[in-house]
């Protein structure tokens, strides 16, 4: 690297590392450590109050939590599951006549990231037992992660992307 190159190259580390933020986690330079570690609080209220939702209502309760906007998305297993509010909720009608029983627990390793004032990442493992109306119960363990958005006085998932732990590869 010529004495230019590596000049630049350490002018850009110093630029993004200027980037980083003072507040836990990583959180946004815009916010004092008080009101991150408040918005750290809310948003592990807003995922007790999501499980609790999701185990006490069914499938339905996550149109109370996914945000009503045509930026809304979700993906799942490196794919676009729900490219928008619409097609959630499409699939959440379907599954609310499919699925008789759901509880959602999240695990200890829940952690939020405040980006700046009414945004946070959540991001959990997460452990999920459904129950369909032939009585077969599924078991599924996985990690979430959402863009979570302060709006009209509540949080919501702007963004989610989630991902089911598979078994290993046999040994051949």
């Amino acid at each position: 690297m010529t004495a230019v190159g590596s000049a630049s190259a350490r002018l850009l580390i110093l630029a993004l590392l200027g980037c980083r933020v003072g507040a836990p986690g990583g959180g946004a330079a815009s916010l004092d450590p008080t009101h991150a570690a408040s918005m750290v609080d809310s948003v592990r209220a807003f995922a007790d109050s999501v499980a609790r939702g999701i185990t006490t209502r069914g499938p339905v309760a996550w149109r109370d939590y996914l945000a009503d906007d045509p930026a809304f998305f979700m993906a799942s297993e490196g794919r676009l599951v729900f490219p928008n509010h619409e097609a959630a909720s499409q699939t959440i009608e379907a599954l609310r006549h499919q699925i008789t029983e759901i509880q959602l627990r999240w695990g200890d390793s829940l952690r939020v990231d405040p980006l700046a004032p009414g945004l946070a990442v959540l991001a959990a493992s997460y452990h999920e037992t459904r129950v369909d109306t032939t009585g077969k119960r599924l078991e599924e363990d996985g990690f979430f992660t959402g863009l979570v958005e302060h709006r009209a006085g509540r949080w919501q998932l702007r963004d989610a992307h989630w991902s089911v732990v598979t078994p290993p590869p046999a040994v051949p």
